[in-house]
């Protein structure tokens, strides 16, 4: 029997809330086989990130090359990547492999403030990695960041998503976690705005939302989905795992990855 596989390229986090532990435990939820690239080694927990060491450049193309030789996916995930030169390799990688179903998340800064990539790599961000990426899934803050222009309301999404379009020239999906009053997202494509309006989900325990999401399109769209029905799909999952409730740690708490396990489980007590 074989799996749908999807690569996660992405920074560790000890704690198991976001990164690469984060896009493992989404992967399986949604049936797939999960393969990764570690990029960075952070020392982080539910409080905050106080520490990142980043990999070799060249020890993230290896780890690449491992895959695609022996086990390609059927999508990747990109997350956390600090530097412009593993940015550069990791876009050379793909292109050398045409990898299929590229999902962007641009990690920029942790929820803690912790900047998490380098001044200089912004360029290579960018001009390399954004163009090479089928969809790409920044926040509202992440959106600031890479137009130089506010991103606050629903008309600056629909701005904003149009003018990243323009740069990029794929899909791009801007989270809509940021919003005052909702938690709706924007799903802009080449045929216009696409929104999924969602209720926010009452909790303090949201570590690793982006990571999830982004994973969970990715595994999605490894699964055959299109892409509208991938974000939807996803976007449920995340809703399901942030109002599971679960609560670890004395900080900032991951969503609960597992939920459906425990729902499945709890079904067959009752047949």
């Amino acid at each position: 029997m074989k799996r749908p596989a999807v690569l996660s390229i992405a920074g560790s986090d000890p704690s198991g809330g976001a990164g690469i532990q984060a896009d493992l435990k989404t992967m399986t939820a949604f049936g797939c086989y999960g393969m990764t690239a570690i990029t960075a080694i952070t020392v982080q927990n539910t409080l905050g990130v106080t520490g990142v060491t980043e990999l070799p450049a060249d020890l993230a193309g290896r780890q690449i090359d491992a895959v695609f030789s022996d086990i390609r996916p059927d999508a990747v995930k990109i997350g956390m990547v600090s530097s412009g030169e593993t940015i550069r390799v990791i876009a050379e990688k793909l292109r050398e492999y045409e990898a299929e179903n590229i999902v962007l998340d641009p990690v920029m800064v942790s929820t803690s403030g912790h900047r998490l990539i380098r001044e200089e790599a912004m360029d290579a961000l960018v001009h390399e990695l954004l163009p090479a990426a089928d969809l790409i899934t920044p926040n509202l803050r992440e959106a600031e960041a890479l137009l130089d222009m506010p991103v606050q309301d629903r008309n600056d999404m629909i701005r904003a998503g149009e003018k990243l379009f323009s740069v990029t020239g794929h899909p791009v999906l801007l989270k809509g976690g940021h919003l005052p009053d909702s938690a709706d997202d924007l799903l802009f494509l080449d045929s216009g705005p696409v929104w999924y309006p969602g209720s926010r989900v009452q909790t303090q325990n949201s570590h690793g939302t982006g990571c999830t999401l982004s994973s969970a399109i990715a595994s999605g769209l490894a699964l055959g989905l299109s892409l509208q029905d991938a974000v939807r799909e996803a976007k449920d999952y995340l809703s399901g795992a942030l109002a599971a409730g679960l609560s670890m740690g004395h900080g900032r708490g991951p969503v609960d990855h597992c939920f459906r396990i425990g729902r499945r489980d709890q079904n067959e007590q009752t047949d």
